[in-house]
């Protein structure tokens, strides 16, 4: 961990560079490796083609990240990380949130320790 996934409403597809925010996101999340390893992060998205925003009578759209975490960070370590990731998101939806409907969303989940199961290598090649 942390895997943050951006869910985005397709209607934003021709209007945005997904991969760049992506790496934008990745790179900002590999900057606090005093929070977390480089080998645990993923970042990925999930464009969404069934949806419903509001009273559905407009070309809305949004874009939700969910950070996933295990335990152990500080409240300042977490408040630190998605202040970052959610500057990211508004630069880079700055235009669109100007000139047309668009709700930007962040949330953190922390993932307790029991019921998570992994078995990762990446951690040694960034040792």
């Amino acid at each position: 961990m942390p895997h943050l996934i951006v869910e985005y409403t397709d209607n934003l597809e021709d209007r945005i560079a997904i991969q760049n925010l992506l790496e934008r996101l990745n790179e900002t999340l590999r900057e606090k490796d005093h929070i977390f390893p480089t080998g645990g992060i993923r970042v990925r998205a999930i464009k969404l083609e069934n949806y419903v925003i509001a009273d559905g009578t407009e070309e809305d759209a949004f874009v939700h990240a969910t950070l996933k975490i295990g335990p152990g960070r500080s409240t300042e370590e977490k408040e630190e990380v998605g202040k970052a990731l959610f500057e990211v998101l508004t630069e880079d939806f700055a235009d669109i949130h100007s000139s047309s409907y668009l709700a930007l969303s962040l949330n953190i989940e922390e993932f307790p320790n029991e019921g998570s199961y992994k078995q990762n290598n990446l951690h040694k090649r960034f040792k």
